[in-house]
């Protein structure tokens, strides 16, 4: 928890409270289901729950925002999103059931209300929403054709509707072949100087 008090400091009692019971409940799924890589449950704070909580600083969110995380394995970024942001909603969707168990199961625990785990392909999906959020889950190209049509025009933070995907390496050629060319490279090492993050990007494709 050090590391998420040392960049988010106004947390609510009930905030820290729910990014402290984290650790305990990936650590118990982890056990029974691989939800994150074993080398990184000791390192859960700094490579999984701040990672997915850059998303919030580059972009802040308005109340009401629907954010849309497609293939959130067992819940990242969307639940780390989730708590920080108690009056966004949420939907978290994987077409794997047993990574789907595990989101319920953490959202059940953590009495968040503002999460909807869906176990279905992101093609597969009805419903509008603002952002849509990942992390390193496919190329840019395939992505967008899952859920290009699912986001509203508009602007419902502080940029304009669109993808907003936890990426690594040079995304050049890659989301050139996507077809973008409207698009923003935010560096999160920014935002956090820690060594992990010094290759780790948050790409914005606005709609």
């Amino acid at each position: 928890m050090k590391i998420i008090d040392k960049y988010f400091p106004d947390l609510t009692p009930l905030q820290r409270e729910q990014f402290a019971a984290l650790g305990a409940l990936y650590a118990e799924w982890n056990g029974r289901i691989n939800v994150i890589s074993r080398k990184d449950v000791e390192q859960l704070y700094e490579r999984h729950v701040l990672h997915s909580l850059a998303i919030a600083r580059v972009c802040e969110f308005a109340d009401g925002a629907r954010i849309l995380d497609v293939g959130s394995g067992g819940g990242f970024p969307g639940i780390p999103l989730a708590i920080l942001l108690p009056e966004c909603r949420f939907t978290l969707v994987d077409s794997i059931a047993k990574k789907v168990r595990v989101i319920d199961a953490v959202r059940e625990a953590l009495d968040l209300h503002n999460v909807t785990a869906l176990n279905v392909r992101a093609e597969e999906l009805t419903g509008k929403f603002d952002y849509v959020v990942s992390r390193a889950v496919t190329d840019m190209k395939t992505f967008t054709s899952w859920i290009w049509n699912k986001i509203e025009r508009g602007c419902a933070g502080s940029l304009a509707n669109g993808i907003l995907a936890l990426k690594g390496g040079d995304l050049i050629a890659e989301l050139a072949d996507a077809g973008h060319r409207n698009y923003t490279v935010h560096e999160i090492s920014a935002y956090f100087p820690e060594e992990f993050f010094l290759t780790k990007k948050l790409v914005h494709i606005p709609r």
